[in-house]
């Protein structure tokens, strides 16, 4: 108007530039970080997969699915295992490690995985006939199912049989 130059409306539009049409940064970078922070599975020590505190059959699958190798066989195996021995077993991930109970009784089993073995702790252990050997807890038991041996699961599932008839550890 007083600078000589014509005021139009197709004199501001030449002046966009495609840059100026791309979405703030923080838009753009927010969506793609996030979904891939979603699927990247953070593993603790040992390679032990960090998994939220839940109840279900879903989060205990989740950790199993995050392990690798024979951590993930040996555990799988068990889970199934416990399912054939105790149906309708209760689940849930507690401090990043599965537990097994019986509704209304409480925790009877849990286990957690360490660099080249999956230890499986029976929470009234001293009293499973005949009780796993380690431990010095007052009444926990514990086995570990070491990678790449055999382990007796008959043994096993007459331990998980006897566990699930207790009362459990109410946590």
């Amino acid at each position: 108007m007083g600078d000589g130059k014509p005021a139009t409306k197709g004199a501001a539009k030449e002046k966009t530039t495609a840059k100026d049409k791309v979405p703030a940064k923080s838009t753009v970078k927010t969506k793609a970080p996030a979904k891939a922070a979603a699927k990247k599975q953070v593993l603790l020590s040992g390679g032990n997969p960090q998994i939220a505190k839940a109840e279900g059959e879903a989060p205990v699958q989740a950790y199993i699915a995050a392990l690798s190798g024979s951590r993930q066989e040996i555990c799988r195996r068990l889970d199934a295992l416990i399912e054939e021995t105790v149906p309708g077993v209760a689940r849930a991930v507690k401090w990043n490690s599965p537990f097994y109970g019986v509704a209304g009784q409480g925790w009877f089993l849990s286990f957690h995985v360490f660099t080249r073995y999956v230890k499986v702790t029976f929470f009234k252990g001293t009293e499973l006939e005949p009780a796993p050997a380690g431990g010095t807890a007052k009444e926990a038991r514990w086995i570990d199912l070491r990678e790449g041996e055999a382990w007796d699961e008959a043994q096993m599932a007459a331990w998980i049989k006897q566990a699930a008839a207790f009362p459990g550890w109410m946590a």
